[in-house]
């Protein structure tokens, strides 16, 4: 597995090895030594499947609170996605600051993503299923989020968009701002 570091500390975009033939492929979606000797200690708890319809399907900036607060590992099974978190950690050198990563079936990259960020995604083809492992159960009431258009943020989704409006939910369309967001979350050297 190629392991990439980003500017986030603890943020990484993952490379599993794929062995591929005139039948298909094959990889380890996932193996709890090789991703131990890379740094990532934490024990999933629960995978999420969520599929879209549609190109432009908007989702995030979610995240949960502490106790509950979530690491995350993602990948896209079929389609593609712009995926993008914003670090939401007190006192890293990335706070506030955006990293993003083209998630797709074709090029079978994964992000792990430490807790304490932010995470949204946009579809950019119809039919997409994204998948991703959480280190702490859904809890309704520790669920936040922030605006996808936030303008403190101001990460541009004009690659993945153009000029077209996303699609949300109705709840996404009601998050909050990031000015307005007193994190909880605190960076830990490590």
């Amino acid at each position: 597995m190629l392991v990439h570091k980003t500017e986030c500390p603890g943020l990484l975009i993952l490379e599993p090895r794929v062995f591929q033939d005139e039948r298909g492929f094959f990889l380890e979606s996932y193996n709890r030594e090789a991703f131990h000797l890379v740094g990532i200690d934490c024990e999933f708890v629960q995978d999420n499947h969520a599929y879209s319809r549609d190109a432009g399907v908007m989702r995030g900036f979610h995240f949960q609170l502490p106790p509950f607060a979530q690491a995350k590992l993602v990948w896209v099974s079929r389609g593609a996605v712009l995926d993008v978190v914003v670090d939401l950690r007190k006192g890293a050198p990335s706070f506030g600051r955006c990293q993003h990563v083209i998630l797709s079936a074709a090029n079978f990259k994964r992000m792990y993503i430490p807790r304490g960020f932010g995470h949204a995604y946009v579809t950019i083809m119809p039919d997409t299923e994204f998948q991703y492992k959480v280190d702490a159960p859904y809890r309704p009431d520790h669920e936040r989020g922030i605006a996808w258009n936030d303008p403190d943020i101001a990460f541009d989704w004009t690659p993945a968009l153009g000029e077209r409006p996303p699609i949300l939910s109705e709840k996404d369309r009601r998050l909050g701002s990031f000015a307005d967001f007193d994190s909880p979350f605190i960076h830990e050297e490590n």
